[in-house]
């Protein structure tokens, strides 16, 4: 069987690409930390396209946690082979660095610069036995160009788009890609709270993207017909930044 992990896929981005990979007939997995009702919910959306799935529950910046749930799904299901994979979990904890605390620091970095390590390096090896795998990172326009009020989300997508380039050197001759999506204003849970309309005007589409858009991106990405697009990162922003 062919499965998708995609982690953070509860909500938001996450939740259009569950829901896209699922139409391509992938058994999707779907990771989340903590909102099980919203898990239930994506589960339900890919059953209705006429797919199956699995909620797996961990925390992606916990090296114990993902050991435990991911590594032990994987020994226990030798007959399903994860294709792809999409490290889409991620959090942000926006506040000036004068301010910042070491928290704050600290939980961005591992949810997403952590979090990519401790998943991707579950699922690598069966990709190289394979010899065949997607790998498609979300990172984000503050990791190009950064943001002020977010430098620790800054500096953990950059890390992470440093590391989709150094990685996809490292598996290119095993067929397996890996690649960056780095949505600009996309409207999500996570962008709820912030002056749209004003924001808006700053990009040349004039309005935000949907988290569909990013999904028909990453489906293209993890499909065989990327088979020669690698270490690339692939900007979604409405021509606000490129």
């Amino acid at each position: 069987m062919k499965c998708a992990l995609i982690t953070g896929g509860s909500r938001g981005i996450g939740r259009a690409v569950c829901i896209r990979l699922a139409e391509q007939g992938y058994h999707i997995l779907i990771n989340y930390r903590g909102n099980t009702a919203a898990a239930e919910e994506t589960l339900a959306a890919v059953k209705e396209k006429g797919a199956d799935g699995t909620l797996l529950q961990f925390d992606v910046g916990n090296a114990d946690e993902v050991q435990q749930v991911l590594g032990e799904w994987i020994a226990a299901n030798k007959d399903k082979q994860i294709e792809v994979l999409v490290n889409n979990a991620g959090i942000r904890e926006d506040m000036m660095m004068f301010q910042m605390s070491h928290k704050q620091w600290k939980s961005v970095i591992e949810a997403s610069l952590d979090g990519f390590f401790h998943v991707t390096r579950q699922v690598l090896t069966g990709m190289l036995l394979k010899r065949y795998g997607r790998i498609i990172n979300m990172v984000s326009l503050s990791g190009l160009k950064g943001t002020p009020g977010q430098t620790n989300y800054s500096a953990a997508k950059a890390g992470l788009i440093g590391a989709t380039k150094a990685l996809a050197q490292e598996v290119a001759k095993r067929n397996v890609t890996v690649n960056a999506v780095a949505p600009g204003f996309i409207k999500t849970d996570m962008t709820e709270g912030l002056p749209e309309k004003e924001l808006s005007a700053m990009v040349p589409m004039q309005r935000f993207g949907t988290a569909e858009e990013v999904a028909e991106a990453v489906v293209f990405l993890a499909s065989k017909g990327a088979s020669y697009i690698t270490g690339e990162v692939l900007n979604i922003n409405g021509g606000l930044y490129s």
